[in-house]
Protein backbone atom coordinates (compact mmCIF):
# COMPACT_ATOMS: atom_id res chain seq x y z
CA UNK A 1 0.00 0.00 0.00
CA UNK A 2 1.67 3.47 -0.62
CA UNK A 3 1.64 5.52 1.80
CA UNK A 4 -0.14 8.55 2.64
CA UNK A 5 1.63 11.63 2.43
CA UNK A 6 1.58 13.85 5.71
CA UNK A 7 -0.42 17.34 6.03
CA UNK A 8 3.27 18.82 6.05
CA UNK A 9 4.57 16.97 2.58
CA UNK A 10 1.87 17.70 -0.06
CA UNK A 11 0.09 20.70 -0.92
CA UNK A 12 -3.50 21.74 0.17
CA UNK A 13 -5.52 21.90 -2.24
CA UNK A 14 -8.79 24.67 -0.68
CA UNK A 15 -6.57 25.18 2.31
CA UNK A 16 -7.06 21.78 3.43
CA UNK A 17 -5.28 18.04 3.01
CA UNK A 18 -5.60 16.75 -0.35
CA UNK A 19 -6.92 13.57 0.73
CA UNK A 20 -10.28 15.93 3.00
CA UNK A 21 -11.15 16.90 -0.98
CA UNK A 22 -11.29 12.77 -2.26
CA UNK A 23 -13.48 12.48 1.19
CA UNK A 24 -15.46 15.15 0.71
CA UNK A 25 -16.75 14.31 -3.26
CA UNK A 26 -16.94 11.02 -2.49
CA UNK A 27 -19.07 11.22 0.24
CA UNK A 28 -20.95 14.01 -1.84
CA UNK A 29 -21.94 11.35 -4.17
CA UNK A 30 -22.83 8.56 -2.14
CA UNK A 31 -25.38 10.98 -0.08
CA UNK A 32 -26.38 11.97 -3.44
CA UNK A 33 -27.45 8.14 -4.00
CA UNK A 34 -28.77 7.68 -0.38
CA UNK A 35 -31.25 11.05 -0.50
CA UNK A 36 -31.91 10.58 -3.82
CA UNK A 37 -32.99 6.92 -3.30
CA UNK A 38 -35.07 8.02 0.15
CA UNK A 39 -36.45 11.24 -0.90
CA UNK A 40 -38.34 8.79 -3.56
CA UNK A 41 -39.13 6.17 -1.15
CA UNK A 42 -42.44 7.22 0.51
CA UNK A 43 -43.93 8.74 -2.64
CA UNK A 44 -42.45 4.68 -4.06
CA UNK A 45 -44.57 3.22 -1.83
CA UNK A 46 -48.01 5.04 -1.54
CA UNK A 47 -48.61 6.12 -5.20
CA UNK A 48 -46.73 2.77 -6.93
CA UNK A 49 -47.00 0.00 -4.71
CA UNK A 50 -50.30 1.13 -2.98
CA UNK A 51 -49.13 0.64 0.70
CA UNK A 52 -51.01 2.71 3.08
CA UNK A 53 -50.10 5.64 4.80
CA UNK A 54 -49.40 4.08 7.94
CA UNK A 55 -47.35 1.05 6.61
CA UNK A 56 -45.41 3.46 4.14
CA UNK A 57 -44.14 5.18 7.49
CA UNK A 58 -43.49 1.75 9.59
CA UNK A 59 -41.45 0.62 6.22
CA UNK A 60 -39.42 3.68 6.18
CA UNK A 61 -38.63 3.81 9.89
CA UNK A 62 -37.25 0.33 9.88
CA UNK A 63 -35.35 1.29 6.45
CA UNK A 64 -34.06 4.57 7.64
CA UNK A 65 -33.38 2.15 11.24
CA UNK A 66 -31.91 -0.22 9.82
CA UNK A 67 -29.21 1.79 7.38
CA UNK A 68 -27.88 3.62 10.83
CA UNK A 69 -27.77 -0.24 12.98
CA UNK A 70 -25.66 -2.08 10.54
CA UNK A 71 -22.52 0.33 10.75
CA UNK A 72 -21.92 -0.68 14.52
CA UNK A 73 -21.00 -4.41 12.84
CA UNK A 74 -19.39 -2.92 10.06
CA UNK A 75 -16.79 -0.35 12.18
CA UNK A 76 -16.05 -3.51 13.75
CA UNK A 77 -15.18 -5.39 10.15
CA UNK A 78 -12.77 -2.91 9.46
CA UNK A 79 -11.15 -1.86 13.00
CA UNK A 80 -10.61 -6.05 13.09
CA UNK A 81 -10.16 -6.95 9.93
CA UNK A 82 -10.94 -5.41 6.69
CA UNK A 83 -9.52 -2.33 6.94
CA UNK A 84 -11.27 1.20 6.20
CA UNK A 85 -10.65 1.20 3.01
CA UNK A 86 -11.55 -2.18 1.74
CA UNK A 87 -14.97 -1.53 3.66
CA UNK A 88 -15.59 1.78 2.33
CA UNK A 89 -15.07 -0.13 -1.71
CA UNK A 90 -17.57 -3.12 -0.65
CA UNK A 91 -20.26 -1.15 1.35
CA UNK A 92 -20.69 1.11 -1.90
CA UNK A 93 -20.81 -1.55 -4.43
CA UNK A 94 -23.71 -2.98 -2.50
CA UNK A 95 -25.22 0.05 -2.19
CA UNK A 96 -24.74 0.19 -5.55
CA UNK A 97 -26.37 -3.18 -6.73
CA UNK A 98 -29.37 -1.98 -4.10
CA UNK A 99 -30.19 0.91 -6.23
CA UNK A 100 -29.99 -0.87 -8.86
CA UNK A 101 -32.45 -3.64 -8.18
CA UNK A 102 -34.99 -1.06 -6.95
CA UNK A 103 -35.96 -1.10 -10.24
CA UNK A 104 -37.97 -4.77 -9.94
CA UNK A 105 -41.05 -3.95 -7.79
CA UNK A 106 -40.78 -7.76 -6.82
CA UNK A 107 -36.88 -6.80 -4.68
CA UNK A 108 -38.22 -3.82 -3.25
CA UNK A 109 -37.63 -5.33 0.38
CA UNK A 110 -34.12 -7.00 -0.98
CA UNK A 111 -33.21 -4.04 -2.46
CA UNK A 112 -33.50 -1.92 1.03
CA UNK A 113 -31.87 -4.67 2.87
CA UNK A 114 -28.36 -4.28 0.20
CA UNK A 115 -28.65 -1.03 0.57
CA UNK A 116 -28.66 -1.12 4.30
CA UNK A 117 -25.77 -3.65 4.92
CA UNK A 118 -23.69 -1.80 2.30
CA UNK A 119 -24.50 1.37 4.51
CA UNK A 120 -23.37 -0.38 7.77
CA UNK A 121 -19.42 -0.72 5.98
CA UNK A 122 -19.31 2.89 4.11
CA UNK A 123 -21.06 4.65 6.67
CA UNK A 124 -18.60 4.81 9.85
CA UNK A 125 -15.33 4.11 7.86
CA UNK A 126 -15.20 6.74 5.53
CA UNK A 127 -15.48 9.71 7.94
CA UNK A 128 -13.31 7.77 10.56
CA UNK A 129 -10.17 8.66 7.94
CA UNK A 130 -10.96 12.98 8.51
CA UNK A 131 -9.07 13.29 11.57
CA UNK A 132 -6.18 11.15 10.26
CA UNK A 133 -5.57 13.70 7.48
CA UNK A 134 -4.02 16.23 10.21
CA UNK A 135 -1.51 16.34 12.74
CA UNK A 136 -2.49 16.60 16.51
CA UNK A 137 -2.05 20.04 16.65
CA UNK A 138 -2.79 21.49 13.47
CA UNK A 139 -5.72 24.07 13.84
CA UNK A 140 -7.42 22.94 10.75
CA UNK A 141 -8.38 19.79 12.28
CA UNK A 142 -11.21 21.12 14.64
CA UNK A 143 -13.38 22.40 11.68
CA UNK A 144 -12.07 19.27 9.28
CA UNK A 145 -15.99 17.62 9.96
CA UNK A 146 -17.93 20.75 9.47
CA UNK A 147 -16.13 21.43 5.85
CA UNK A 148 -16.97 17.24 5.40
CA UNK A 149 -20.48 17.63 6.41
CA UNK A 150 -20.68 19.93 3.67
CA UNK A 151 -19.75 17.43 1.51
CA UNK A 152 -22.59 15.42 2.67
CA UNK A 153 -24.99 18.03 1.87
CA UNK A 154 -23.97 18.76 -1.56
CA UNK A 155 -25.05 15.43 -2.53
CA UNK A 156 -28.31 15.98 -0.31
CA UNK A 157 -28.83 19.13 -2.19
CA UNK A 158 -28.63 18.05 -5.81
CA UNK A 159 -30.66 14.69 -5.21
CA UNK A 160 -34.12 16.56 -5.64
CA UNK A 161 -33.45 18.16 -8.70
CA UNK A 162 -32.01 14.81 -10.52
CA UNK A 163 -33.37 11.95 -8.64
CA UNK A 164 -36.50 13.44 -7.43
CA UNK A 165 -37.23 15.19 -11.11
CA UNK A 166 -36.43 11.85 -12.91
CA UNK A 167 -38.59 9.60 -10.49
CA UNK A 168 -41.82 12.16 -10.47
CA UNK A 169 -41.28 12.89 -14.92
CA UNK A 170 -40.21 9.85 -15.84
CA UNK A 171 -40.85 6.94 -13.27
CA UNK A 172 -39.74 5.74 -9.86
CA UNK A 173 -37.30 3.17 -11.04
CA UNK A 174 -35.21 5.72 -13.44
CA UNK A 175 -35.08 7.74 -10.12
CA UNK A 176 -33.62 5.07 -8.34
CA UNK A 177 -31.43 4.14 -11.05
CA UNK A 178 -29.71 7.52 -11.12
CA UNK A 179 -29.11 6.98 -7.34
CA UNK A 180 -27.29 3.85 -8.44
CA UNK A 181 -25.05 6.08 -10.94
CA UNK A 182 -24.06 8.46 -8.46
CA UNK A 183 -22.93 5.71 -6.06
CA UNK A 184 -20.64 4.32 -8.30
CA UNK A 185 -19.16 7.62 -9.24
CA UNK A 186 -17.98 8.12 -5.51
CA UNK A 187 -16.51 4.74 -5.69
CA UNK A 188 -14.32 5.45 -8.66
CA UNK A 189 -13.29 8.81 -6.79
CA UNK A 190 -12.33 7.03 -4.36
CA UNK A 191 -10.64 4.30 -5.72
CA UNK A 192 -8.74 6.65 -7.97
CA UNK A 193 -7.02 8.56 -5.33
CA UNK A 194 -5.98 6.30 -2.65
CA UNK A 195 -2.71 7.85 -2.77
CA UNK A 196 -4.01 11.40 -0.53
CA UNK A 197 -5.65 9.06 1.85
CA UNK A 198 -4.21 7.64 5.33
CA UNK A 199 -3.10 4.39 5.02
CA UNK A 200 -5.26 1.67 7.07
CA UNK A 201 -2.65 0.63 9.85
CA UNK A 202 -1.87 -3.38 9.70
CA UNK A 203 -4.09 -5.57 11.61
CA UNK A 204 -2.05 -6.30 14.18
CA UNK A 205 -1.32 -2.20 14.85
CA UNK A 206 -4.23 -1.99 15.29
CA UNK A 207 -5.05 -4.81 17.66
CA UNK A 208 -2.58 -3.80 19.53
CA UNK A 209 -3.59 -0.11 19.92
CA UNK A 210 -7.06 -0.82 20.39
CA UNK A 211 -8.00 -0.05 23.93
CA UNK A 212 -10.71 -1.06 26.41
CA UNK A 213 -13.08 1.96 26.93
CA UNK A 214 -13.52 2.52 30.44
CA UNK A 215 -16.97 3.48 32.31
CA UNK A 216 -16.19 7.27 32.17
CA UNK A 217 -16.02 7.53 28.77
CA UNK A 218 -18.83 4.53 27.88
CA UNK A 219 -21.47 6.06 29.79
CA UNK A 220 -21.60 9.61 28.65
CA UNK A 221 -21.13 8.47 24.88
CA UNK A 222 -24.15 6.63 25.86
CA UNK A 223 -25.83 8.94 27.54
CA UNK A 224 -25.35 11.41 24.85
CA UNK A 225 -26.71 8.96 22.12
CA UNK A 226 -29.54 7.80 23.76
CA UNK A 227 -30.64 12.14 24.34
CA UNK A 228 -29.93 12.13 20.46
CA UNK A 229 -32.17 8.99 19.61
CA UNK A 230 -35.09 11.00 21.35
CA UNK A 231 -34.12 13.87 18.86
CA UNK A 232 -33.81 11.94 15.56
CA UNK A 233 -37.00 10.72 16.25
CA UNK A 234 -38.72 13.92 15.74
CA UNK A 235 -35.71 15.28 13.50
CA UNK A 236 -36.33 11.91 10.64
CA UNK A 237 -39.99 13.51 9.79
CA UNK A 238 -38.79 15.63 7.24
CA UNK A 239 -38.14 13.23 4.78
CA UNK A 240 -41.68 11.12 5.89
CA UNK A 241 -44.76 12.82 7.52
CA UNK A 242 -43.65 16.59 6.66
CA UNK A 243 -43.26 15.26 2.81
CA UNK A 244 -46.79 14.03 3.04
CA UNK A 245 -47.96 17.62 4.25
CA UNK A 246 -45.98 19.36 1.77
CA UNK A 247 -47.54 17.48 -0.88
CA UNK A 248 -51.52 18.50 -0.03
CA UNK A 249 -51.11 21.57 2.40
CA UNK A 250 -48.18 23.89 1.12
CA UNK A 251 -48.82 25.92 -2.14
CA UNK A 252 -45.90 25.13 -4.13
CA UNK A 253 -46.97 27.26 -6.85
CA UNK A 254 -43.82 29.82 -8.02
CA UNK A 255 -44.14 32.31 -10.44
CA UNK A 256 -47.10 29.96 -12.42
CA UNK A 257 -44.78 27.18 -12.36
CA UNK A 258 -45.56 24.38 -9.40
CA UNK A 259 -42.44 22.77 -7.74
CA UNK A 260 -42.18 19.16 -7.11
CA UNK A 261 -42.84 17.96 -4.19
CA UNK A 262 -39.37 16.53 -4.10
CA UNK A 263 -37.65 19.54 -4.30
CA UNK A 264 -38.88 20.69 -0.83
CA UNK A 265 -35.98 18.13 0.33
CA UNK A 266 -33.61 20.16 -1.38
CA UNK A 267 -33.98 23.16 0.94
CA UNK A 268 -31.96 21.75 3.84
CA UNK A 269 -29.18 21.19 2.22
CA UNK A 270 -29.55 24.87 0.82
CA UNK A 271 -29.71 26.10 4.15
CA UNK A 272 -26.51 24.09 5.46
CA UNK A 273 -24.50 25.84 2.86
CA UNK A 274 -25.39 29.34 3.66
CA UNK A 275 -25.43 29.05 7.17
CA UNK A 276 -22.43 26.71 7.82
CA UNK A 277 -20.01 29.66 7.44
CA UNK A 278 -21.52 31.88 9.35
CA UNK A 279 -21.74 29.17 12.44
CA UNK A 280 -18.15 28.04 12.11
CA UNK A 281 -17.19 31.79 11.89
CA UNK A 282 -19.47 32.74 15.41
CA UNK A 283 -18.06 30.13 16.86
CA UNK A 284 -14.52 30.65 15.92
CA UNK A 285 -15.02 34.24 17.00
CA UNK A 286 -16.72 33.26 20.53
CA UNK A 287 -13.48 30.52 20.61
CA UNK A 288 -10.98 33.96 20.38
CA UNK A 289 -12.87 35.21 23.65
CA UNK A 290 -12.75 31.86 25.48
CA UNK A 291 -16.80 31.93 25.23
CA UNK A 292 -17.14 29.00 22.50
CA UNK A 293 -19.94 26.62 24.25
CA UNK A 294 -18.86 22.68 24.46
CA UNK A 295 -20.02 20.17 22.14
CA UNK A 296 -23.11 19.30 24.20
CA UNK A 297 -24.54 23.04 24.83
CA UNK A 298 -24.07 23.39 21.36
CA UNK A 299 -26.18 19.91 20.60
CA UNK A 300 -28.95 21.02 23.58
CA UNK A 301 -29.59 24.67 21.42
CA UNK A 302 -29.66 22.49 17.94
CA UNK A 303 -31.96 20.36 19.26
CA UNK A 304 -34.32 23.37 21.03
CA UNK A 305 -34.02 25.02 17.79
CA UNK A 306 -35.86 21.57 15.78
CA UNK A 307 -38.39 22.18 18.28
CA UNK A 308 -38.81 25.42 17.58
CA UNK A 309 -39.13 24.75 14.13
CA UNK A 310 -41.99 22.11 14.78
CA UNK A 311 -43.75 24.29 16.79
CA UNK A 312 -44.32 26.88 14.14
CA UNK A 313 -45.14 24.36 11.98
CA UNK A 314 -47.81 23.41 14.12
CA UNK A 315 -49.32 26.83 14.56
CA UNK A 316 -48.94 26.78 10.71
CA UNK A 317 -51.14 23.87 10.46
CA UNK A 318 -54.00 24.66 13.47
CA UNK A 319 -56.53 25.87 10.71
CA UNK A 320 -55.98 23.20 7.97
CA UNK A 321 -55.32 25.36 5.45
CA UNK A 322 -53.05 25.42 2.31
CA UNK A 323 -49.75 27.05 3.49
CA UNK A 324 -47.74 29.09 1.62
CA UNK A 325 -43.88 27.73 0.82
CA UNK A 326 -42.25 30.84 1.90
CA UNK A 327 -43.52 29.86 5.55
CA UNK A 328 -42.39 25.81 4.56
CA UNK A 329 -38.61 27.88 3.97
CA UNK A 330 -38.90 29.91 7.27
CA UNK A 331 -39.29 26.01 8.75
CA UNK A 332 -36.16 24.89 7.37
CA UNK A 333 -34.18 27.45 7.80
CA UNK A 334 -35.00 27.46 12.00
CA UNK A 335 -35.02 23.49 11.28
CA UNK A 336 -31.05 23.30 9.16
CA UNK A 337 -29.84 25.63 12.19
CA UNK A 338 -30.17 23.38 14.50
CA UNK A 339 -29.08 20.84 12.87
CA UNK A 340 -25.80 22.68 12.60
CA UNK A 341 -25.80 22.71 16.24
CA UNK A 342 -25.99 19.28 16.94
CA UNK A 343 -25.37 16.65 14.29
CA UNK A 344 -21.99 17.32 13.08
CA UNK A 345 -21.11 18.53 16.52
CA UNK A 346 -21.95 15.37 17.96
CA UNK A 347 -20.06 13.44 14.91
CA UNK A 348 -16.94 15.73 15.33
CA UNK A 349 -17.33 14.64 19.73
CA UNK A 350 -17.05 10.84 18.78
CA UNK A 351 -14.74 11.40 16.88
CA UNK A 352 -12.44 13.13 18.80
CA UNK A 353 -13.15 10.74 22.29
CA UNK A 354 -12.35 7.55 19.85
CA UNK A 355 -9.08 6.04 21.46
CA UNK A 356 -6.60 4.66 18.42
CA UNK A 357 -7.54 1.94 16.10
CA UNK A 358 -11.12 1.96 17.60
CA UNK A 359 -12.23 4.97 15.16
CA UNK A 360 -14.82 3.03 13.02
CA UNK A 361 -16.41 1.34 16.27
CA UNK A 362 -16.67 4.54 17.90
CA UNK A 363 -18.28 6.68 15.14
CA UNK A 364 -20.87 3.91 14.46
CA UNK A 365 -21.53 3.97 17.74
CA UNK A 366 -23.04 7.45 17.14
CA UNK A 367 -24.82 6.24 14.31
CA UNK A 368 -26.48 3.97 16.31
CA UNK A 369 -28.30 6.23 17.77
CA UNK A 370 -29.49 7.49 14.29
CA UNK A 371 -30.96 3.93 13.94
CA UNK A 372 -32.49 4.30 17.41
CA UNK A 373 -34.23 7.43 16.55
CA UNK A 374 -34.86 6.72 12.72
CA UNK A 375 -36.66 3.28 13.69
CA UNK A 376 -38.63 5.20 16.35
CA UNK A 377 -39.79 7.80 13.85
CA UNK A 378 -41.78 5.33 12.03
CA UNK A 379 -43.75 4.20 15.03
CA UNK A 380 -43.98 7.79 15.76
CA UNK A 381 -45.09 8.49 12.11
CA UNK A 382 -48.20 5.90 12.08
CA UNK A 383 -50.25 8.82 14.57
CA UNK A 384 -49.87 11.17 12.01
CA UNK A 385 -53.82 10.32 10.65
CA UNK A 386 -54.83 9.84 14.07
CA UNK A 387 -53.23 13.02 15.77
CA UNK A 388 -53.48 15.45 12.37
CA UNK A 389 -50.89 17.56 11.45
CA UNK A 390 -51.06 20.23 13.85
CA UNK A 391 -51.34 18.56 16.54
CA UNK A 392 -48.87 15.95 15.62
CA UNK A 393 -46.27 18.69 14.52
CA UNK A 394 -46.52 19.84 18.45
CA UNK A 395 -45.91 16.66 19.83
CA UNK A 396 -42.33 16.55 17.57
CA UNK A 397 -42.07 20.01 19.34
CA UNK A 398 -41.87 18.75 22.50
CA UNK A 399 -39.82 15.70 21.77
CA UNK A 400 -37.21 17.58 20.72
CA UNK A 401 -37.42 20.12 23.83
CA UNK A 402 -37.20 17.04 26.11
CA UNK A 403 -33.86 16.14 24.12
CA UNK A 404 -32.50 19.36 23.99
CA UNK A 405 -33.06 19.55 28.16
CA UNK A 406 -31.28 16.26 28.53
CA UNK A 407 -28.48 17.30 26.42
CA UNK A 408 -27.87 20.33 28.70
CA UNK A 409 -28.24 18.07 31.74
CA UNK A 410 -25.64 15.65 30.56
CA UNK A 411 -23.08 18.88 29.48
CA UNK A 412 -20.80 18.73 33.19
CA UNK A 413 -20.20 15.13 32.39
CA UNK A 414 -19.27 15.16 28.98
CA UNK A 415 -17.12 18.12 29.68
CA UNK A 416 -15.25 16.33 32.25
CA UNK A 417 -13.70 14.05 29.47
CA UNK A 418 -13.19 16.17 26.60
CA UNK A 419 -15.42 19.53 25.09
Amino acid sequence: MIPSPTPSSTRDWFGQPRGLTVLFLTEMWEKFSFFGMQLLLVFYMTKQLHFTQADASLVFGLYTGGVYLTPIFGGMLADRWLGRRRAVQIGGSLMALGHFALASEALFFPALVLIALGNGLFLPNLPSQVGDLYAKDDPRRGGSYNVYYVGVNLGALLAPFLCGTLGELYGWHVGFGAAGLGMCLGLIIYSMNGRYLPPDQPRKTRQAKAVKLEARLWLPLLLVGLAVVVFRCAYAQSGNTLALWADTHVDRHVLGFLVPVTWVQSLNPFFIFLLTPLVVAGWRRAATRGREPSSPVKMAVGAAGVALSYLLLAFLAADGQTVSALWLTVFFALYTLGELYILPVGLGLFARLAPVGMGGTVIAAWFLASFGGNLLSGVVGRAWEAMGPSGFFLSLAGISATSAAALLALAPMVNRIGR
